[in-house]
């Protein structure tokens, strides 16, 4: 019988739950056997990791205007009134909505 080409192995214990998502990875990864495919992702696969702090903190400032927005705008659907104070202060959330995008670390 001809020797191993690969002669080593690896050994490593999972929860039926990662079992069952290494399969379906597998799959739609097209790939049959699984020791090919765990290879592939040892060898060539990545982990991505993401600060999504900048994002939180972007999303954080824009939902408060949006809040804001949405009071005035609830008042003007239900008394079809709009004060000229409320119009500035619809435009200055627009423009500091701009500023916060322009400014933001997401470009």
């Amino acid at each position: 019988m001809a020797e191993r080409k690969r002669n080593k192995e690896i050994h490593f214990y999972v929860t039926d739950e990662e079992r069952k998502l290494i399969k379906q990875k597998m799959i739609l990864s097209k790939t049959r056997n699984m020791g090919a495919y765990l290879r592939k992702m040892a060898i060539d696969g990545y982990i991505v990791n993401t600060d999504t702090t900048p994002i939180r903190q972007v999303y954080e400032e824009m939902h408060k205007i949006g809040v804001n927005i949405n009071q005035i705008a609830k008042k003007v659907n239900t008394t079809g009134d709009i004060y000229q104070d409320e119009m500035e202060e619809l435009k200055r959330m627009v423009n500091e909505i701009w500023r916060i995008l322009k400014s933001s670390p997401l470009k």
